[in-house]
C-alpha cells in the first residue's frame, strides 16, 4: 500500500513499481471511483497507466451512493483477483477512511443517510456557526475530533451523523472492528516531502486542472445529474 498527501507522487511511483514487480493497482481514492469526474480527481490517464491495469476507478455514476463498506468489499475482491493471477496488488491512495478499512479490517456500519437530519445540520451551520457544531462533535467523540480542523465541515457533520444514526461514536466503532483478523499482509509505505514543496506542487496541479477544463467538467456534471449523495464531497457543491 502506497499512501500520502495530494500531489506527493503516489500515482507515478505506483506505476513504476507495478512494472518492476508484476503488479496491478487498486485505487484507494474516494472520488476516483466516480465516472466523468476525471480532471478534479486527478485520475491517471490511459497514457499515464502505461498498460498497468487499475481497479476501483470509474465504477459508479456521480448520482449513486457509495459507502466505505462498499469500497472495502469491492477492493478486497479486486485484491483477490490480482493475487489469483499470480500478480502483486498495489493499493494506492490518500483516502484515510478507505485505507483504515483495509489495513485494520475495520467494518464501518452501513449508516442509512438521513437527509432531513443533514438539512437540519446545514441550517444550524448557517444560523449558529460551524464552531457550535464542532464543540458538540468534541463532546461526542474526543478522539476523532483531535484529527479534525474546526473548519472541516464535512467531517464534523459526519461525527454528528454517525452518532445520530447509531448511538455510538466513530472511535467506539473502530475499536470494536479492529478486533477482526486482517485478511491480507499489507506492507504500508507513506510518501512525504517538505510542506513548502508539497504546497507548490498542489498549487501547480490546480492551475493545470483549471487549464484542462475543471470548471467546465463540474458544470457539465452538475447539469447532467439531479443528485450527488456522496460525489458532492469532491464536487464541493
Amino acid at each position: 500500500m502506497i499512501c500520502g498527501p495530494t500531489a506527493s507522487g503516489k500515482t507515478a511511483l505506483s506505476i513504476e513499481l507495478a512494472k518492476k514487480i508484476n503488479g496491478e493497482i487498486v485505487s484507494c481514492d474516494s472520488m476516483q471511483i466516480y465516472k466523468e469526474m476525471d480532471i478534479g480527481t486527478a485520475k491517471p490517464t490511459k497514457e499515464e497507466m502505461q498498460g498497468i491495469k487499475h481497479y476501483m476507478i470509474d465504477i459508479i455514476s456521480p448520482d449513486e451512493r457509495y459507502s466505505v463498506a462498499d469500497y472495502k468489499k469491492d477492493a478486497k475482491n479486486a485484491i483477490r483477483e490480482i493475487i489469483a493471477k499470480g500478480k502483486v496488488p498495489i493499493v494506492v491512495g490518500g483516502t484515510g477512511l478507505y485505507v483504515d478499512s483495509l489495513i485494520y479490517e475495520i467494518d464501518y456500519p452501513e449508516i442509512e443517510f438521513d437527509e432531513n437530519y443533514r438539512e437540519e445540520l446545514e441550517k444550524r451551520v448557517q444560523k449558529e456557526g460551524l464552531n457550535v457544531l464542532y464543540e458538540e462533535a468534541k463532546k461526542i467523540d474526543k478522539e476523532a475530533i483531535k484529527k479534525i480542523s474546526p473548519n472541516d465541515k464535512k467531517r464534523i457533520l459526519r461525527i454528528l451523523e454517525i452518532y445520530h444514526a447509531t448511538g455510538k461514536n466513530k472511535t467506539e466503532q473502530e475499536k470494536e472492528s479492529r478486533k477482526n483478523e486482517v485478511e491480507f499482509d499489507y506492507k504500508v509505505f507513506a510518501l512525504n516531502m517538505e510542506r513548502e514543496k508539497l504546497y507548490e506542487r498542489i498549487n501547480k496541479r490546480v492551475d493545470i486542472m483549471i487549464e484542462q477544463g475543471l470548471i467546465e467538467e463540474v458544470e457539465r456534471i452538475y447539469k447532467k445529474y439531479k443528485k450527488f449523495p456522496t460525489a458532492m464531497q469532491g464536487l464541493r457543491i
